[in-house]
């Protein structure tokens, strides 16, 4: 993860995961789906304390922290090494009209990158910022249930299916989320 943005145990963090190359994968439901179970998967299997998320075409962006004895930055590892496995694998079986063009941007990706094999889904990092204040918290808050909002692809966040802004407004949401108050 780096220096630049270390996760800490025990903080809450506002966190951006973006394709590499910001390549719009998340326009199709099979791709979406594979994130949204993985999360469960996390919540459930592996500690992950989730307070906001949504679910952009490129990035994901979160609200999160780990549940004690578990560690954040191990979480965050696990999901995007299963994610990007699971995504290449659906992308190579689906009748995905992108196919080809998909894996030569993960497969030239992954060319540049001395860590990774074959395809480089997830760009380094998470751009982890610690929430260290209510205001600073409150910010990010908004400002991940607006995304959709600004992109123009709602005209009210809880209109967005893929974000807890569902939540946020007292109906149940696609995930679980822990409430900020």
């Amino acid at each position: 993860m780096g220096l630049k943005n270390k996760v800490h145990t025990g903080y809450l963090y506002f966190l951006t995961l973006t394709v590499v190359d910001w390549v719009d994968v998340f326009t199709r439901p099979a791709y979406r789906h594979i994130l949204l179970d993985s999360l469960k998967y996390c919540q459930q299997q592996k500690g992950l304390d989730l307070y906001a998320w949504c679910l952009m075409s490129n990035h994901l962006h979160l609200i999160a922290g780990a549940k004690d004895g578990y560690n954040l930055s191990d979480i965050l590892r696990d999901f995007k090494k299963f994610t990007s496995k699971s995504i290449i694998k659906a992308i190579q079986e689906e009748n995905e009209s992108r196919k080809g063009w998909l894996l030569n941007r993960f497969t030239f990706a992954a060319a540049n990158d001395i860590k990774t094999k074959n395809f480089k889904f997830w760009q380094d990092g998470n751009e982890a910022k610690e929430l260290h204040t209510n205001s600073f918290m409150e910010q990010k808050l908004q400002y991940i249930h607006q995304n959709p909002v600004a992109a123009e692809i709602v005209a009210e966040p809880e209109h967005y299916l893929y974000s807890s802004a569902l939540n946020y407004a007292g109906q149940p949401g696609l995930l679980d989320v822990i409430l900020l108050e």
